[in-house]
């Protein structure tokens, strides 16, 4: 029977352990009890037996589980319900500050305002003169076609199929002289009137080297009205025009936009439709959610007729690192703005249209660079224009001097940059670029 006691001890030391919330006076009561001589003595009852005994005489911690399941000093119960103890709980129930950190979230972008926009069409221009003889028509063009400021080359103009005849530079005046017979001329007659009708025609060359024009190609009808059984005498006719048809972030929460904005730069321009040799003014921008103040720079930008940045034909006009060779290539008046916001650079663009394309539409796609506001411009972070020479945006002429060669880790005139950047990319589109209404000459 000792050995069994003992097993039984071992059982309810396991229980103990196991069991940690039960009142420990209870249990050493009730094992001293179980032990007891008394409980040693022989029992021919098994009544009479410990009540934690089984009827075969094992030590069943059952019994014993449910002898130690009574009611609870406050003292336990205090242990149970507060296991960490009075100041613990304190701690764990006192103020806690509430978390005001979340996940940097980019805000909604402000609508703009509306805007009272109508799309002005230039005033026709009186540049052709006629001045019709008895059997020969004189017709003088200015070379200034379009009154834009861009001269026309004499290889593009053509009387009904003839070539001109003379040129004066002083003037920049193109001339054709012929007899009415000559150059495809039309007669019509009616009971008052013999006319002569010619077709002047301009047909625009790409700039060299690039696949654009921003001249409006033409036709100007020329007629020469001469009094049936009278002196000749005619009078020139105003000429008419029958054109040709031809938005990343970067990291940090940084957001690169491009936006055509209205003539004073106030507010975005609600149209996009502009004539040929109009002024695109665009301003590329950086949004800095929580960040350090940036400067932005336009790195590169390219002018396709479709989406694809890498579609054909494409046309880049700002290139290495920040020089707008439009100005250069086309001697166009293209150039950036002075830089009045840090975050914010502006150009201006001349409208164009590409020669052999079969759309109105541009598009433009553009690599923007940011770096800290207090960096200084070089040669790879730069906002260059060309007017006779190459001029900073920021002031800082000296960085522009390697556009005419590379600019770059290995260009000539690079330098080197050890600060921090952040580049993206911006697109906008379709610009439609359109042509002036048809007329009579």
């Amino acid at each position: 029977m000792s050995k069994v006691v003992r097993m039984g001890f071992l059982k309810v030391v396991l229980v103990v352990v196991v069991i940690v919330a039960f009142d420990m006076p209870d249990v050493l009561g009730s094992l001293r009890s179980s032990h007891s001589p008394r409980s040693m003595g022989p029992k021919s009852d098994p009544a009479s037996r410990s009540p934690a005994l089984s009827p075969l005489g094992l030590w069943n911690p059952l019994q014993v589980a449910s002898q130690f399941q009574s009611p609870l000093s406050p003292d336990s119960k205090s242990l149970v319900q507060e296991p960490f103890g009075l100041q613990e709980k304190q701690l764990l129930e006192g103020p806690v500050k509430p978390l005001d950190w979340r996940y940097p979230i980019v805000p909604e972008v402000q609508r703009e305002l509306a805007v009272d926009f109508q799309l002005r069409e230039p005033v026709t221009p009186s540049s052709v003169t006629v001045q019709c003889g008895e059997n020969r028509v004189l017709v003088e063009v200015q070379q200034d076609f379009f009154s834009n400021g861009q001269l026309i080359q004499p290889t593009g103009l053509s009387l009904g199929g003839c070539p001109v005849v003379g040129q004066d530079p002083g003037s920049r005046v193109l001339i054709f002289e012929y007899e009415l017979q000559d150059c495809n001329g039309v007669l019509m007659m009616n009971e008052d009137e013999l006319v002569y009708t010619f077709s002047l025609t301009y047909t625009p060359e790409a700039f060299a080297g690039t696949p654009i024009t921003r001249a409006n190609g033409a036709i100007v009808g020329v007629q020469c009205h001469y009094q049936r059984l009278q002196n000749v005498s005619s009078d020139a006719l105003r000429p008419t025009w029958v054109p040709y048809a031809s938005t990343e972030a970067g990291g940090e929460v940084l957001l690169f936009f491009l936006k055509i904005m209205m003539d004073d730069w106030s507010y975005q321009r609600p149209s996009y439709s502009y004539f040929l040799g109009g002024v695109i003014n665009i301003e590329a921008s950086v949004k800095q959610y929580n960040h350090v103040p940036l400067r932005v720079f336009v790195d590169s930008c390219v002018a396709t007729q479709v989406p694809d940045v890498n579609s054909l034909p494409r046309y880049s006009f700002i290139e290495n690192h920040g020089c707008f060779v439009d100005a250069k290539t086309t001697a166009s008046s293209s150039r950036f703005m002075p830089r009045s916001q840090v975050d914010k650079i502006q150009f201006q663009l001349e409208a164009f249209m590409f020669q052999e394309g079969n759309s109105p539409s541009i598009y433009i796609t553009c690599t923007l660079k940011a770096t800290l506001a207090s960096a200084p411009s070089d040669a790879q972070h730069k906002s260059c224009s060309f007017a006779n020479r190459w001029l900073a945006a920021d002031g800082s002429d000296q960085v522009c001097g390697c556009c005419d060669s590379t600019c770059g880790p290995d260009g000539e005139f690079a330098a080197p940059y050890g600060g921090i950047q952040w580049e993206g990319k911006a697109s906008l589109g379709p610009v439609m670029v359109q042509g002036q209404k048809e007329g009579s000459q």
